[in-house]
């Protein structure tokens, strides 16, 4: 998806750190509780210190719907997560995207054209009825819409297994022995679904650059999830002889990842789950011990930082910080905030209301679900 941020004044880009929060101290003290600053785990640290709310996307979404005297939503994620805050706040509530260039590369695996091709090929071959879309929450608004409509559903990182349990069994609605169309993440498809017990065979990937996602009708009527080939750019740098250079280092080390890492290096780790997974692993963690953290560098930085009795280290020794999350940045939220000061309401993130009608009939579903 393009998305064009123009460039903000260069009186932003050329202050100081100590210019900037001057500025984004006044702003905020003059908006007050109008405006509510939502920082991503993910954020960079001048960021984060701001944040009325730290957490994940849809946390963060609903804890600004929950806010109801915040006019303003800034939010410091990327797109796909000021979309959902769009649709689960009142109509009242502006949100508004620090920088519009901030996507992700994950998301933009996925769009509606493409999903909507697979699922016609997949309907050719086989009873479309009894497949199950289910997408991850990143991805569009578009494509939340798209599961909402077709009796699907959104999941997370977090209820992906209670998600994909629910689409395969009578809670569902849909007949035990189903399928399920999983995107745009095809790691936490795969890993989630042999948690639950299937196997590989159980499973095959879409490539949606591919004729018919480059599959045979038998295999794509056979198949119980159809995953799609998509991937995080920063989980997927993760490998396994990561968590062997670990291991050799610090026998007792313990290693934890993020579930949109490859299948080889979750079957190896100590433990898998969410950021917020990850967060309280580490908070319970006993003094002395020793981790490798398989998720973005500056949720491990942070980590590091908060926890100085346990040694907190990045899995991958060269870092990999998402190159998209790391758009937002002071400058580009001191720009926001002063805007707002006088009056004007820049880079707001408005979801087209048939759209957003859609996304909420998923995300509901989502909560009913788990």
């Amino acid at each position: 998806m393009i998305r064009l941020q123009t460039p903000i004044p260069e009186r932003y880009t050329s202050a100081s750190t100590e210019e900037l929060s001057g500025m984004i101290a006044s702003a905020r003290a003059f908006l007050g509780p109008r405006a509510m600053i939502l920082g991503h785990h993910y954020q960079r640290d001048e960021v984060m210190a701001w944040a009325d709310a730290r957490g994940d996307s849809f946390g963060l979404s609903r804890q600004a719907a929950a806010c109801e005297e915040a006019e303003y939503v800034v939010f410091c994620g990327v797109h796909f997560m000021a979309e959902s805050a769009d649709v689960l706040t009142s109509p009242r509530q502006q949100v508004i995207l620090p920088d519009l260039n901030a996507g992700c590369s994950m998301a933009d695996m996925a769009d509606l054209d493409q999903v909507e091709e697979a699922w016609e090929h997949i309907a050719s071959v086989t009873d479309i009825s009894r497949v199950v879309p289910v997408t991850y929450m990143n991805s569009s608004a578009a494509l939340k819409a798209f599961v909402g409509r077709h009796g699907g559903t959104v999941c997370t990182s977090s209820n992906a297994r209670a998600v994909l349990e629910w689409a395969l069994g009578p809670g569902g609605g849909i007949p035990a022995g189903s399928q399920v169309l999983f995107f745009p993440d095809q790691h936490l498809g795969r890993n989630s679904a042999l948690a639950l017990g299937y196997s590989p065979g159980d499973m095959a990937v879409w490539n949606p650059n591919h004729e018919r996602g480059g599959l045979d009708d038998r295999t794509i009527k056979e198949a119980t999830f159809l995953l799609w080939k998509g991937h995080c750019s920063v989980h997927q740098r993760f490998r396994p002889e990561h968590v062997a250079d670990f291991r050799c280092r610090h026998p007792s080390g313990l290693v934890v990842a993020h579930p949109e890492c490859s299948q080889e290096v979750v079957s190896i780790s100590d433990a898998v789950g969410s950021t917020d997974f990850i967060i309280r692993y580490v908070d319970s963690a006993e003094p002395g011990s020793v981790i490798a953290v398989g998720t973005e560098i500056h949720l491990v930085n942070r980590l590091a930082a908060e926890h100085p009795a346990v040694t907190v280290e990045s899995l991958d020794p060269l870092v990999c910080p998402c190159s998209t999350m790391f758009r937002i940045d002071a400058p580009h939220l001191a720009w926001v905030l002063e805007n707002l000061v006088e009056g004007r309401v820049v880079n707001q993130i408005i979801v087209d209301p048939e759209v957003a009608a859609g996304a909420r009939i998923a995300l509901t579903r989502m909560l009913s679900i788990t």
